[in-house]
């Protein structure tokens, strides 16, 4: 399939709800293929984990990019990336990082509004709407489908008890967001079925969500509005998960009932790359 072709299937996917695992590389990117799912994003915490960093772009663009490149090459289906904040403040480190991104092939692009910075931990309104708008253009101006998610994370900062507050910033910042050229509304730790129904009327546009453990199921969220859920990084956290209990078991008895228990098998990885 062309990137038209993976970028038109990858949006109206939309248009029915759907959950979106998330990859950290070439290896479960295929597993989610071979599983079914008709799409796969990737987790940029997962991927910075598995080199060695902690997240919140501590990789840099080239750095992400290459490891979003090594996925899209081994799978056939649509890839959504995870380009964090845009690997610069400006408008045009953003459009840089979008025309970049979107030359590996990826169809999906989520973009956040978080700077990384404790004193003014989103970006100003207006100043993400230009970011919002620049990627738009440089998508544009390249001829490629980029599906846009724009990513708040007013749910992720501690607003005390004023929900109200909380929800009021975050339609006025879904609505700009998709003013300025986004897609949809990305909202992670949003749970709450009745507010993201009410978010999802107030915004006007399609809203998505992260299911984790602990989370309600994502058939729930799709339910209650949300037009994609993802996992972001759990797949890979419940991975380590294992190995630490693998690891631990080994350094005990010197064998490990996990490890035979949920062993993939030599030649099934094998087959996994075999074109």
């Amino acid at each position: 399939m062309t990137s038209t072709d993976l970028g038109h299937s990858f949006r109206t996917l939309h248009d029915a709800g759907f959950l979106l695992p998330n990859a950290w590389d070439a290896a479960s990117a295929r597993i989610f293929e071979q599983a079914g799912f008709p799409a796969v994003g990737t987790t940029s915490a997962g991927i910075a984990y598995a080199r060695g960093q902690r997240d919140g772009q501590h990789l840099t663009r080239d750095e992400m990019c290459r490891e979003v490149e090594n996925i899209v090459a081994a799978v056939n289906i649509p890839v959504n990336a995870d380009i964090e904040a845009g690997y610069g403040d400006d408008p045009a480190d953003v459009a840089l990082t979008v025309r970049q991104f979107l030359e590996t092939g990826a169809v999906g692009l989520n973009l956040e509004d978080a700077t990384g910075r404790a004193d003014a931990p989103l970006y100003t309104l207006e100043h993400q709407q230009r970011r919002i708008a620049a990627a738009r253009q440089a998508a544009n101006e390249a001829g490629l489908p980029m599906y846009l998610n724009a990513r708040t994370d007013t749910y992720l900062i501690d607003w005390g008890e004023n929900e109200a507050e909380r929800l009021a910033e975050t339609v006025r910042r879904g609505r700009a967001y998709l003013k300025a050229g986004a897609d949809s509304l990305f909202v992670p730790l949003l749970t709450d079925s009745k507010i993201i129904t009410a978010l999802r009327g107030e915004v006007g546009g399609p809203v998505t969500l992260m299911a984790f453990p602990g989370a309600p199921a994502a058939a729930d969220m799709l339910v209650a509005g949300a037009s994609r859920v993802s996992i972001g990084q759990s797949a890979m956290l419940a991975t380590l998960g294992l190995l630490a209990q693998i690891a631990g078991e080994l350094r005990d008895t010197g064998a490990s009932t996990a490890m035979q228990q949920h062993f993939y098998g030599f030649q099934e990885t094998e087959a996994l790359f075999a074109r």
